[in-house]
């Protein structure tokens, strides 16, 4: 994965709230953050190599989740 991968993170962590916007329930966002993940993965980073993809897709889609579960948690920690 390259360092320009890493960006999709961002991405992922925007779509997935999107859904949730749309009515998903909170507790699925970690396994739509995955799918997402797997589906960038496969579709952008590697188009040619689907186990590649899947297994990078893996690694940002448990990114951006405990990316973003991270970074609720820290503002909830200074809020209070």
């Amino acid at each position: 994965m390259d360092v320009y991968d890493v960006s999709l993170i961002p991405l992922i962590i925007g779509l997935v709230e999107v859904v949730k916007q749309i009515g998903l329930p909170k507790k699925y966002s970690a396994l739509i953050s995955l799918i997402f993940g797997i589906a960038l993965g496969i579709l952008y980073i590697a188009p040619g190599d689907i186990l590649k993809g899947v297994l990078l897709g893996t690694a940002m889609g448990l990114g951006a989740s405990g990316l973003y579960s991270t970074t609720k948690n820290t503002v909830e920690a200074i809020k209070k």
